[in-house]
């Protein structure tokens, strides 16, 4: 018989897939009922784009704006239109949608019926309350094979190190799709010192899925933000600090009686905070979401979305209930190179692999880009000290996915990452024994962070590119994000840096510029 526990959780999957369900207004929906206060104060969001149609996404906010993750009694049936122009003279879909308090209100609309390759707008409407109006884009046909894809990829966002400067500048680069690879949210208390801080915050270390929201909520209020949601559809992943700092799959801090209930409650906020489909919910609602995925975008580029926190073995020679031990010396830790460890569980490694072997039979796909949370390339340190939480401490896993790239060759693999705060740009050469160490086979660019610091210095950073030929360019002092536009026949990245992030208004620069030409792997300098 099944638990109580399973039963909320099958009740808020059939829940959360009914009111996904992009259904016809009906009549009596249409009737105005007054607000005393703006119910989208957290903005708006796209994301997910098909062919056909993408995601939407907000969450109504209770009437009393000081107490953001207080729920409202009951469902709210909220209006939405899909319009050609920002005027909404040429609304093309419309209907409506059911936001329910068990889901915070939240709200995520899967529009289908749109045309491929166009660009549409959108708002949202509660009583006479309207949201603001954003701006999203449907992927293009699938045989389609299109100019460009201008693309933003972007992680770790901690409220205190800096203003969110960066965003404001993103959009203005006008990207047709953003990613997001993991930290959107922190969930630390801000330091007692707050010298040095752009900001701080008054929530505590989170122990239930009110504070989670509260989180999200103190985030998504930032203006910058907003504008970055409401400019393109995003696709999403998550890493640690979504829930704890350095967890790995079933194992956090502390006794797992309380943890793993503080991991499905950090999973649904996710969930309730970002433009994702109700399949994300899979069958398990909040015992797991399905992030990894593949996206499309016509011919020119193929997405593989991953996931590399939720499947993946304890970090090596970490306790369990215990905390990570961020490095350690390969030859006081055997665990390290057991090949029985994975970095994205056993299911989604097979899964990337026949992925990126279909994209090597095809050819047809220009671009083979996998997005995922961190540095791939190997990292050597002059202390001679391995970490543990990146791919680094996975190493046997790594040349798994080195060995099937070596053996399968897309047409052109790029790796896009991010949590280490850095900028790293990178050949990935082959493992010993796939053809030669001399050969690459594939383009790194691991981004910094929108705001969070970095934790070293340069010269340290420097020592390490010059013990690791394959590392184009290491840089820690810049926060910003990475700006690639994809042709048919050459990838160009630039990274994109914040003059000051203490600054709310600072301006950006172009730190660097990469580029991959089609069938030539490796970044070059341009």
């Amino acid at each position: 018989m099944p638990t109580l526990a399973a039963m909320h959780r099958r009740r808020l999957l059939q829940q959360a897939a009914w009111a996904a369900m992009a259904t016809q207004l009906p009549r009596w929906a249409w009737a105005r009922q007054t607000l005393r206060h703006d119910p989208f104060g957290l903005g708006v969001a796209s994301g997910e784009p098909l062919p056909d149609g993408v995601v939407l996404w907000t969450r109504l906010l209770p009437p009393d704006p000081a107490d953001a993750a207080a729920p409202w009694a009951g469902p709210l049936t909220v209006r939405w239109e899909v319009a050609d122009d920002a005027q909404f003279r040429r609304i093309v879909q419309h209907g409506s949608a059911t936001a329910l308090p068990d889901l915070a209100h939240s709200v995520h609309v899967e529009v289908a019926g749109l045309q491929p390759g166009r660009w549409y707008y959108y708002r949202f409407m509660l009583g006479d309350a309207v949201s603001a109006v954003g701006r999203t884009r449907t992927a293009p046909a699938p045989h389609a094979l299109e100019r460009r894809l201008r693309m933003v990829y972007a992680s770790c966002q901690r409220w205190e190190h800096g203003y969110y400067a960066a965003w404001r500048h993103a959009c203005a680069d006008q990207p047709d799709l953003v990613l997001f690879l993991g930290d959107y949210i922190y969930e630390y208390a801000s330091p007692k010192d707050a010298n040095g801080l752009a900001r701080t915050h008054g929530l505590r270390l989170p122990r239930s899925l009110a504070d989670y929201r509260e989180r999200y909520a103190l985030h998504k209020s930032d203006p910058d933000l907003q504008v970055a949601h409401a400019c393109a559809p995003w696709v999403v992943t998550w890493d640690d600090h979504e829930v704890q700092n350095d967890y790995a799959g079933d194992h956090g801090r502390g006794d797992a009686a309380e943890w793993l209930p503080l991991r499905t409650a950090a999973w649904q906020a996710f969930y309730e905070h970002m433009p994702l489909r109700a399949s994300t919910l899979n069958s398990s609602a909040f015992q797991g979401l399905q992030l990894y995925r593949r996206l499309h975008w016509g011919r020119l580029a193929r997405l593989h979305v991953l996931d590399a926190r939720q499947y993946r073995d304890l970090q090596a020679c970490r306790k369990p209930g215990g905390g990570s031990a961020g490095a350690v010396r390969p030859e006081a830790c055997p665990e390290l190179t057991d090949p029985q460890r994975s970095f994205l569980g056993w299911q989604q490694e097979q899964w990337l692999q026949a992925g990126l072997a279909q994209d090597a039979r095809e050819r047809a796909t220009h671009w083979s880009v996998l997005a995922q949370q961190t540095l791939f390339a190997p990292r050597h340190y002059p202390s001679g000290l391995q970490s543990t939480d990146s791919w680094d401490g996975y190493p046997a896993a790594r040349e798994r996915l080195c060995h099937a790239l070596a053996q399968q060759t897309p047409r052109n693999t790029v790796l896009l990452g991010g949590d280490i705060h850095q900028n790293y740009v990178c050949n990935v050469p082959a493992p010993p024994g796939a053809g030669g160490a001399a050969r690459i086979l594939a383009s790194e660019f691991c981004g910094t962070s929108i705001s969070s610091r970095a934790g070293t210095t340069q010269d340290k950073v420097d020592a390490i590119r010059r013990l690791n030929p394959h590392v184009l360019l290491a840089r820690c002092d810049e926060r910003g994000y990475g700006l690639c536009d994809i042709t048919p026949t050459l990838w160009t990245t630039r990274l994109r840096a914040i003059r000051d992030p203490l600054d709310a208004g600072s301006d950006a620069y172009t730190l660097a510029r990469f580029v991959v030409e089609d069938g030539r792997p490796g970044p070059r300098p341009a």
